[in-house]
């Protein structure tokens, strides 16, 4: 397998996987929404594996350095199929939803 092509299939892995921990995120407060509070609990589970992995791994996705062994690109998207914007500023867009998903889970179950 070429570098090319070995960094195309790291970024599509890295991209699916981003995909299912961001729909996770944004799926918390719609599960609040529907007072599916089991559903809440799990989803913020899966999300804290994911932040404890980064966590453990110097704020980085481990797909990042598998990716950076096949280019010498270092700009913030070369290992995921994001906009230049996105992938840079990622983890405080995500950790704001995720922080304010949650401040609304809490709300809708003193509420309920």
């Amino acid at each position: 397998m070429t570098p090319a092509t070995a960094l195309r299939v790291i970024k599509l892995v890295h991209t699916v996987v981003w995909a299912f921990f961001a729909g996770a995120i944004v799926a918390i407060p719609y599960a609040a929404w529907l007072r599916r509070f089991g559903w809440v609990v799990a989803l913020t589970a899966i999300v804290l594996i994911e932040v404890a992995i980064l966590a453990f791994n110097g704020l980085r996705c481990p797909l990042t350095a598998v990716a950076a062994r096949h280019t010498e690109d270092r700009r913030a998207n070369f290992d995921i199929y994001l906009p230049l914007w996105l992938a840079a500023y990622n983890k405080q867009v995500f950790g704001s939803l995720f922080v304010a998903g949650m401040l609304f889970a809490l709300v809708r179950w003193l509420s309920s």
